[in-house]
């Protein structure tokens, strides 16, 4: 693809379609990231979720206003017009079928999380993705906080034997359990252990919540979420010889920024920084711990 691509955004319900837009659209930003503009936007919005459409208005104004975006009401025309998509809307359980009238097109997709609210829908959309054969990608950008990369790619405290994640864990009706907030937090545990867990326990009271997986190895990994205080993201992170703390909020860059900097290489050379597979992975494991929070019984993967 050529150095400037056409970006189109579906879904402006989430302030992450503004922060992309400035990132991308204006040089002067101090984070800017080069390689492409938004050049038009679908609005789109779930009217019986009030977080959604309830900010559809406000975000669609400003990308028309200040950004010069152009503001269409056809899905099919933001793949037409764009080089590639940020698929943007902010609940989960429309991704399926936005995805399903612009994968045809044939442009490079990032789907902002949560990928899908089920394991059988995340399995119908990586199949899109294969007949298609059109690249898409999906992750938290936890996954890309500086803080945690430079952790995980300079220890020299050894190979790593655990993890112990932390985030706010607020709860949405219409995201069930933990695919609201939850998932950054297990997309940082799957990306210092990596996939391939076995079993999820949650043990849960109205302030707090624990989640443990094991994978296949024996290897164990905690996310406490937290409803009642302490609203960090951060992680211990086990290595042989020796403990690292990450406070991902601590580093000068954010990491919304250096996700979208790992999004516009996706979109040059339409290989997924992060697979489908460990996506469909992430979904099922969130599945499992919502399970095993109202069974209190350990759940298979």
């Amino acid at each position: 693809m050529s150095g400037n691509l056409k970006v189109g955004i579906i879904g402006l319900d989430t302030s992450h379609a503004v922060v992309f837009t400035k990132l991308l659209n204006d040089p002067s930003e101090k984070h800017h990231v080069p390689g492409g503009k938004v050049v038009i936007a679908f609005p789109g919005g779930s009217p019986d979720f009030d977080l959604s459409i309830s900010r559809v208005e406000g975000f669609t104004n400003e990308l028309r206003s200040i950004f010069n975006v152009k503001i269409t009401e056809s899905i099919e025309q933001v793949a037409e017009k764009s080089d590639a998509i940020l698929l943007e809307s902010v609940d989960g359980r429309v991704h399926l079928e936005q995805l399903r009238r612009v994968i045809s097109y044939r442009k490079p997709i990032f789907i902002d999380k949560p990928f899908s609210l089920k394991t059988e829908t995340a399995a119908e959309m990586v199949k899109l993705a294969s007949v298609y054969q059109t690249p898409v990608m999906s992750t938290s950008a936890l996954r890309y906080a500086d803080n945690l990369i430079e952790i995980l790619s300079k220890s020299d405290k050894g190979e790593i034997i655990g993890a112990d994640c932390f985030g706010p864990m607020e709860m949405q009706v219409k995201q069930p359990g933990f695919f609201w907030y939850g998932i950054h937090s297990v997309e940082m545990l799957f990306v210092i252990l990596g996939k391939d867990f076995e079993y999820v326990t949650t043990i849960t009271n109205d302030d707090h919540d624990v989640i443990i997986g094991q994978r296949h190895d024996g290897l164990l990994g905690t996310i406490r979420g937290n409803r009642k205080g302490n609203n960090q993201f951060g992680a211990l992170i086990h290595f042989e010889q020796g403990t690292e703390y990450v406070d991902v909020t601590a580093a000068e860059k954010p990491y919304y920024a250096s996700l979208l900097a790992q999004i516009m290489d996706f979109f040059q050379d339409g290989v997924p920084r992060v697979s489908l597979a460990e996506t469909r992975e992430v979904i099922r494991f969130i599945e499992a711990a919502n399970e095993s929070r109202i069974t209190g019984k350990q759940v298979l993967i």
